[in-house]
């Protein structure tokens, strides 16, 4: 038997990430469930800038990227932090802004489960 991690949201990431295409939601469905289950997709990978744990699921649908962005060890489950669609005029980089956010957010929920 697994033993499968709950996927856990912050509102806001739920409410942005019910934006994004179909294809795409169920893209990174499919890689949070791979993270419940305990292993990592290939379209995940380690999110630079915060501490370990967290990571970015990259998807790109009809020319336009979206992200969303989980952590494995805050609680016991898997919380999803941030849903974008990225708009970034810098190249492949997470704009700083979004990365504030991600860092506020996870300050935030390690504050509300402590």
């Amino acid at each position: 038997m697994r033993n499968t991690k709950n996927i856990s949201w912050i509102k806001a990431a739920r409410r942005d990430f019910e934006e994004f295409p179909d294809d795409v939601q169920s893209d990174m469905l499919d890689a949070l469930t791979v993270a419940a289950e305990g292993g990592k997709s290939d379209k995940a990978k380690p999110f630079k800038g915060v501490d370990g744990g967290v990571f970015e699921i990259a998807l790109r649908h009809r020319g336009d990227a979206f992200r969303a962005i989980y952590a494995l060890k805050i609680d016991a489950d898997v919380w999803v932090i941030h849903a974008f669609q990225k708009k970034s005029k810098s190249g492949i980089k997470t704009p700083q802004v979004e990365v504030e956010l991600i860092r506020e957010r996870l300050k935030r929920l390690k504050e509300a489960l402590a």
